[in-house]
């Protein structure tokens, strides 16, 4: 079979700045993306004390708060995956960016200060369209990372760009930490006068400046990194396979990397060239023969991605549920602690747990594969949360507060996250698809785990949640989130068998042999 010597380049090209450059470039859109989801759980510990008072903030109210950034970004996921197939990665990539931007700003100037459902209203509809921002930013980032990277270090390239998302998450916690901190010390005088006259919730007036401004700040690295997306040229695979322009790849490949021009000489010879079958417009996405040759792919990445982020969000969700690291209630905590703790304990996961996930994966995935590290994550997470579960409601309810093999345990479950399924998700199906189909694929397998993250979210709050009607609050019964854990253990479960039983290995080959593999695979079978 003819082959492209600028994608033969490329897969062979040294280690250089620009892919280094490329994964700031592309690791800041993840980065942002982290925040801005993850900043949601201390954001509403701080708007259900400024606007909600004695009252419950229910969890219809809650459910909605946290999914529609993840139902935006399921959409954005679809919409953009499929228009960075059809008019460049480059070119949608600087949108998504922008939409992240305003919508951020957006939040933090949500309408009303004194209605809480106009607030409520604003708030969610900002949120929707900051996911749409995100959504697109997954498949592109990773498609990108994909087409530049060479073979042999590509799982760490795109691991390396995801591993972002954990400093994404720190810093949304850090960041809340230090706001909230900031704002106490301004108005220590008034949450004084408010102790002191007995009100039960302190949440003075400049409160409801905090969580706005917490918001905001989460435009600042997508500005930051706008001006370098736009300098970034379109991939060379996309220009020379998609475009059938190998001679204008070649130039924009020379122009951010150190490649010989004897290389890449032999496509740059004429305007047109007749490419390989494998990359010829012979069918569309969504024919039968799409099917019968990626159909097994999408259903395994997009199975795979759905299943690890109903484990992934749920957890998450569930942390701040669980622990508390005060003794005081609810509406005896000024609104400050209140964030504050929630931001603390998410940023001791993130610190001992996330991040050291993600970059053990970055150091074992192109040295052990992709298929064996998912396996392992979700085999271990399976353990975990059946020691966690089983013995919950009579051992591990009655000291969470104070017993740390239970905070390990939780951490562990974070790590094989991270060191499994989770990164490997993203990974796997920039890997897997011909380039015409390879940001949409990625799409619809990124959606599918958003809605699994949806499904967890409503799923597991609605199902875990007991109302005190003496006090109108809400909080999570032992019983069922040892059911809730015992539940999670089953999915991680189906994780391991959908891995085992359809998913492919990608490591040491290039995106085009992955696509003849399994071209090649199917002419066998049939």
């Amino acid at each position: 079979m003819p082959e492209l010597r600028v994608l033969s380049a490329l897969d062979a090209a040294r280690l250089q700045w620009y892919h280094f450059k490329a994964i700031m470039i592309a690791g800041l859109g993840l980065f942002t993306d982290a925040y801005d989801l993850f900043c949601i759980a201390p954001i509403m510990k701080m708007i259900s004390q400024i606007y909600y008072h004695k009252d419950s903030i229910g969890t219809a109210v809650l459910s909605i708060s946290y999914v529609i950034a993840l139902f935006g970004t399921a959409l954005g996921q679809l919409i953009f995956g499929y228009l960075g197939d059809r008019v460049g990665r480059r070119k949608v990539y600087g949108l998504c960016l922008l939409i992240m931007v305003f919508s951020s700003f957006g939040c933090g100037f949500s309408v009303c200060t004194t209605r809480r459902s106009c607030v409520m209203a604003s708030l969610a509809f900002f949120r929707f369209v900051l996911g749409l921002g995100i959504g697109g930013d997954y498949p592109l980032s990773a498609t990108i990372m994909s087409e530049f990277a060479n073979k042999k270090t590509r799982g760490a390239f795109i691991a390396a760009v995801f591993s972002m998302q954990g400093l994404g998450i720190l810093m949304s916690s850090a960041v809340t930490m230090a706001v909230c901190e900031a704002f106490k010390m301004v108005g220590e005088g008034s949450l004084e006068k408010m102790e002191a006259a007995g009100v039960e919730t302190l949440a003075p007036a400049e409160s409801d400046i905090a969580w706005r401004l917490i918001l905001m700040i989460g435009a600042i690295p997508a500005a930051l990194t706008f001006y370098w997306r736009m300098l970034m040229p379109e991939t060379a695979r996309y220009t020379a396979l998609v475009e059938n322009n190998a001679r204008q790849a070649a130039k924009d490949m020379q122009k951010v990397m150190s490649v010989s021009m004897s290389q890449v000489a032999e496509d740059t010879l004429s305007e047109t060239l007749e490419l390989p079958p494998s990359t010829s417009s012979s069918y569309k996405l969504f024919s039968r023969r799409f099917f019968s040759l990626h159909g097994r792919d999408l259903f395994a990445a997009s199975a795979n991605w759905f299943l690890v982020d109903v484990v992934f969000y749920t957890s998450n969700l569930l942390l701040s549920q669980i622990f508390s690291f005060s003794n005081k209630p609810l509406n005896s905590t000024n609104v400050y602690d209140s964030a504050f703790e929630v931001a603390k304990l998410a940023a001791i996961v993130a610190a001992c747990s996330t991040i050291p996930g993600y970059w053990f994966t970055v150091y074992f995935i192109d040295r052990i594969g992709r298929v064996k590290i998912q396996l392992m994550g979700f085999f271990c997470m399976a353990v975990v949360y059946l020691v966690a579960g089983v013995p919950y409601s009579w051992y591990w309810s009655k000291h969470e507060k104070t017993n740390k093999g239970f905070m390990v345990l939780y951490g562990l479950i974070f790590f094989f996250s991270n060191f499994g399924p989770n990164t490997t998700t993203f990974i796997i199906p920039a890997e897997l698809f011909p380039a015409r189909f390879r940001s949409t694929c990625h799409g619809i397998s990124g959606a599918a785990g958003k809605f699994g993250a949806i499904v967890g979210t409503v799923g597991f709050l609605w199902a875990t949640q007991h109302e005190e009607e003496d006090k109108g609050e809400v909080f999570p019964e032992a019983r069922r989130v040892r059911i809730a854990f015992l539940i999670l253990g089953a999915v991680c479960i189906a994780g391991v068998l959908v891995t085992y039983f359809y998913t492919r290995e990608t490591m040491g080959r290039s995106l085009e042999e992955n696509e003849e593999d399994e071209i090649d695979s199917t002419c066998a079978s049939s």
